[in-house]
């Protein structure tokens, strides 16, 4: 059998697809990478050293998981010419598309409307008066359903279109190029781990699925309880106490940490409580753990809460509500996937990987041929950082070495008003730059002085930006208000391309637009920040 080695350096520009002939020619076969080392390597050391090695698999990708991390990749993986098979177990869109932020965004939308119509104050400043607004809580369950459903089916015939292999069954490792599914298996040159992950349940609660329930069922909408308590004030559960309030419940925070919303930037988080807390039939407790949670009987039997001080986890109250939603957050689905056979250990479920998304054994060594992407390596549990890192791994599959800027990877709360980020917590970066010796500038502006915002009668809001006062670099960027979602990625984009605070001053947004609210925060950047 021969063998050759080769070098391969990454591209200034983006390479051309690989066929799949090249891709065996040049790529396929065994690889073989030195001693990870335990010091940071060099920004300008990006080459990639292997020995390649004539080998015949059933295919060069083989992916697990067909939620949206996995199908990023797949889509990616056949431009560049990898022949390419994706193995799901249970239903095609994974998490995100079946029972995270598709249906949740259906459920929103709908809710947001009926919030809308019934601010009579609102309309009538706009000059609008309207009647009695009813809605029906099955035909908003049902726009959620209908809206996975397509999605699934618009991802299953993406995927079938371009000639990926959709193998169904739970997938096992054999090694590190084998893997079962059913009473199947298959090989492949390279195998992505992109099994997402569930909802975490603290121990003490007891989930039925009806009264005591977590977001895979509050998606379902099946009643409306009169009033709700949710575990955790982060995005799951903000997002679903804006449905649950706008559909007239109402809820009651649950947070461990000693402030609501514990992962905001702060002064973000008090403009979130003014405007999605206060004004809402919305209440909370702090510094406490629901330890112990016994669903109840719709209509009958309350959920009880055992409510315990944080620190010194005695039992210091106890709620009963008519249901209870845990969001604390979600734990990677890596069980069953066979990885001792491939001498991987996780850490608190996770696959370790290196910044190239390869999988790491026992000894930290990269294990060849195997990546994990997305919730299953925790890097950061978002649907889209998934997909990203399934990209960044395919280049770096074809030779073309490809590292993900986490940095750059934005995320949005899609409450009414909504909140989006990119980068670092104010909090964050003065820590940062206390510890380095750095200063750091915040510069800031407000939705009120938006035209856009104003004829829209929803000024609520602002943004900041948070970057190096020596070198512009941008560390972050927070946007609460209309359309913040939408907003964040000019700033996300511009750390992907790392490019500076000044250099964003002299963009031109077109006008009367919400873009000029981010508009107004860069031309507030000065003039002498030095390059």
């Amino acid at each position: 059998m021969s063998t050759m080695s080769c070098t391969m350096a990454a591209p200034t520009a983006r390479a051309a697809p690989v066929s799949r002939a090249g891709f065996r020619k040049n790529v396929c076969g065994q690889r073989v990478v030195a001693r990870r080392s335990r010091v940071a390597p060099k920004a300008n050391d990006r080459a990639m050293t292997m020995k390649v090695t004539a080998h015949d698999y059933d295919y060069d990708l083989v992916i697990i998981g067909a939620g949206v991390g996995g199908h990023g990749a797949a889509l990616h993986a056949v431009e560049c010419g990898l022949k390419t098979a994706i193995i799901e177990g249970g239903v095609i869109g994974g998490t995100c598309v079946n029972r995270g932020c598709v249906p949740s965004k259906a459920l929103l939308a709908a809710s947001g409307r009926v919030r809308e119509m019934h601010d009579a104050d609102h309309l009538k400043m706009l000059g609008i008066e309207v009647g009695d607004v009813r809605f029906e809580r099955q035909g908003i369950a049902d726009h959620a359903e209908n809206l996975a459903s397509t999605i699934r089916n618009n991802l299953t015939n993406s995927m079938k279109g371009l000639g990926v292999d959709i193998l169904l069954g739970n997938a096992t490792f054999r090694d590190n190029h084998t893997v079962s599914y059913g009473n199947k298996k298959c090989t492949a040159q390279n195998i992505i781990i992109a099994t997402g992950s569930v909802p975490f349940v603290p121990p003490g609660i007891d989930i039925d699925g009806k009264t005591v329930f977590t977001s895979d069922d509050a998606l379902k909408l099946e009643w409306l309880p009169d009033w709700v308590a949710i575990i955790g004030s982060g995005y799951i559960g903000l997002e679903f106490s804006d449905v649950y309030t706008a559909l007239g419940s109402d809820v009651t925070f649950i947070e461990a940490m000693p402030k609501i919303m514990p992962g905001f930037d702060g002064e973000i988080a008090k403009q979130a409580e003014r405007i999605l807390i206060g004004p809402r039939n919305i209440d909370y407790v702090t510094n406490v753990l629901a330890t112990k949670v016994t669903p109840g009987i719709p209509g009958e039997k309350p959920v009880t809460i055992e409510l315990s001080d944080f620190k010194t986890r005695e039992v210091v109250d106890v709620m009963e509500v008519d249901a209870c939603l845990v969001a604390t957050g979600r734990a990677p689905f890596t069980d069953g996937l066979g990885l001792g056979s491939i001498n991987v250990e996780t850490q608190r479920g996770f696959v370790p990987v290196n910044e190239r998304m390869q999988a790491l054994d026992k000894d930290g060594e990269v294990i060849e041929g195997v990546w994990c992407i997305g919730d299953a390596n925790g890097k950061m549990m978002l649907a889209h950082a998934a997909s990203a890192q399934g990209i960044a791994a395919i280049e770096c599959m074809c030779g073309r070495d490809k590292v993900l800027n986490h940095n750059s990877v934005p995320a949005a709360c899609f409450t009414h008003p909504e909140v989006s980020f990119v980068g670092m917590t104010e909090e964050q970066a003065r820590a940062k730059g206390e510890e380095e010796g750095f200063e750091v500038t915040v510069k800031k502006t407000s939705f009120k002085a938006n035209s856009k915002a104003l004829a829209e009668k929803e000024a609520d809001g602002m943004a900041k930006l948070i970057y190096r006062s020596d070198t512009g670099e941008i560390l972050g960027m927070w946007i609460m208000g209309l359309h913040a979602a939408d907003l964040i990625h000019e700033a996300s984009n511009a750390v992907n391309q790392d490019m500076k605070a000044q250099d964003l001053k002299f963009a031109v947004h077109a006008h009367p637009t919400l873009a000029e609210v981010v508009d107004e925060v860069f031309k507030q950047v000065g003039p002498t920040v030095a390059r």
